[in-house]
């Protein structure tokens, strides 16, 4: 008889939130490769003529009025309500803390920084790259314009690039650029593009950018996103030096040296190596870990006591003695009289 408890739904949302035993090994750094160096180029002659195209009046910017006169809000009035929640994918604030929340949950799980790390480096980057474009350029948005027909550029604005869609391509794409495998980085950049370009869109459907700021926005996010390979080894000694930090913090706390702690400390603040160095390996979680199940997971298949085989010990279990007789041997009688 076999006794095997199914696991619930919520065992195994236990079972996804427990942490690991140590840092996993497979996480996947993406790195600057030839192909990725060729997408940056690509991407950044396709920014700088977007902008040559709106700095001398060409045809983009006839189109960007053409749409403006089109007033997409009035031609489809009843999609407003709800694109005025969509666009909101690309508000700074309330997806980073969406996303922050997410890598940080993923942070704890494999006792790394690297998730808030990276997107902490890409905010800070959209941020600075962004930004200045914008106040470079000066831009009016379409409910500002001044002149018909002219590229409203240097006038105060700060509509060039879109900032909604370049953070909608860097808040979701970095969930791409972090996917652990292959399949998930691509199911995951197909999604990223599907959100920003329709967040995108959406800002032109509203009113508040033009066209070209929305295509001067993907390309602007996907930059930073290329880009991101050259700072790993930036966010890799951050990393190091944070865990230094707090490894010493928690020692002056304990009041003894890091390499003196008792186990129960020890297992409680795993240590961090240097970066020439490789990680010690967590003896002290992972023999915790292995000692007793988590309480959780369904218990292995067990024979009843019917099922078992008897095992019979060889010889006699009693001790030996001098006066003792062998069992199976008639044992000698004293003889009774005389």
């Amino acid at each position: 008889m076999r006794t095997e408890r199914n696991l619930t739904r919520l065992d195994r949302v236990f079972a996804r939130l427990d942490r690991e035993p140590e840092r996993p090994t497979h996480l996947d750094v993406p790195r600057m490769s030839r192909h990725r160096v060729v997408l940056f180029s690509a991407t950044l002659a396709f920014y700088l003529a977007i902008v040559v195209a709106v700095l001398t009046t060409s045809w983009l910017v006839r189109f960007d009025w053409q749409v403006m006169f089109f007033r997409p809000y009035q031609q489809w009035p009843e999609i407003h309500a709800f694109l005025d929640y969509w666009v909101v994918l690309g508000q700074r604030g309330p997806t980073a803390v969406m996303v922050a929340a997410w890598l940080g949950w993923r942070s704890w799980r494999q006792h790394t920084l690297r998730p808030l790390l990276t997107f902490g480096a890409a905010l800070l980057l959209l941020n600075v790259t962004v930004g200045a474009a914008k106040l470079g350029m000066g831009r009016l948005g379409p409910h500002y314009a001044t002149t018909i027909g002219s590229n409203e550029m240097g006038l105060g604005g700060d509509i060039f690039p879109s900032g909604h869609t370049a953070n909608a391509v860097v808040t979701w794409g970095i969930l791409a650029y972090l996917a652990s495998t292959p399949r998930t980085r691509r199911y995951l950049s197909a999604l990223s593009a599907v959100v920003s370009l329709s967040v995108g869109l959406t800002t032109v459907y509203l009113g508040t950018h033009w066209i070209s700021d929305v295509f001067l926005g993907w390309a602007a996010g996907l930059l930073i996103l290329l880009a991101l390979p050259w700072f790993e080894p930036l966010i890799t000694r951050v990393e190091a030096l944070l865990f230094t930090l707090r490894d010493a913090w928690r020692a002056r706390r304990f009041g003894i040296a890091p390499a003196q702690a008792p186990a129960g400390v020890t297992a409680m603040i795993p240590q961090r190596a240097a970066l020439d160095e490789e990680p010690p390996l967590r003896e002290t979680i992972g023999a915790a870990r292995s000692a007793r199940a988590p309480a959780y997971l369904a218990p292995g298949p067990h024979t009843a006591r019917s099922e078992r085989t008897p095992v019979t010990p060889a010889g006699s279990r009693r001790p030996p003695g001098a006066d003792r007789v062998p069992r199976g041997t008639a044992a000698a009688r004293p003889v009774a009289g005389g």
